[in-house]
């Protein structure tokens, strides 16, 4: 993504306590509760940043398992291929 020109991004910056405001008052006035969620998610990201997204087995738990199945001569043959688990985009998870 290209940069935004400096004097771009100083004049958003400068309306920074407008927008917050307009977040809070969509939070604590909206009847739409789409929007009252997304005002709090847009307002904790800037105050908290970003939660953390994490890759999880089923149910949440554990690493992520891929199966593999191969059918032989009508009969379901499950194979199992155990992967380290990795974080997109960053290669692999340090032991």
């Amino acid at each position: 993504m290209a940069k935004a020109p400096i004097d771009l991004r100083s004049l958003a910056r400068s309306h920074t306590e407008m927008c917050l405001r307009v977040l809070c008052g969509i939070a604590q006035n909206s009847e739409s509760d789409p929007a009252r969620v997304r005002a709090v998610e847009l307002l904790l990201e800037r105050g908290w940043g970003k939660a953390p997204t994490t890759h999880a087995g089923e149910n949440g738990e554990g690493a992520i398992s891929v199966v593999i199945r191969h059918i032989i001569n009508g009969r379901d043959a499950p194979m199992q291929i155990d992967a380290k688990p990795v974080q997109i985009g960053t290669g692999p998870v340090p032991d």
